[in-house]
């Protein structure tokens, strides 16, 4: 998934989001987790986030845990997204 944060958004939310982001990596049905920042701004500051789960029943538990639904309303407040969900 690709956050891109509007323009108007302050660093440091920018970093509680990171923050909040990082957090979830603890949730028992994430098998994989990575939050970075886009080493590239000419088109904004986007954040990558790369996470991989064991199946889709462990997907369903992490979109409707409580933490991620949070996470998920700061990013919508700061940021346009771009996901794609797909299974391997």
């Amino acid at each position: 998934m690709l956050f891109r944060i509007h323009d108007d958004v302050e660093e440091h939310d920018v970093d509680a989001a990171i923050d909040a982001l990082r957090s979830l990596a603890d949730l028992p049905c994430v098998e994989s987790w990575h939050i970075a920042r886009s080493l590239d701004d000419r088109k904004g500051r986007i954040l990558i986030e790369e996470a991989t789960f064991a199946d889709e029943t462990a997907f369903a538990v992490f979109r409707a845990d409580p933490r991620h639904r949070e996470a998920a309303a700061q990013m919508a407040g700061i940021s346009d997204w771009w996901i794609g969900d797909y299974r391997v």
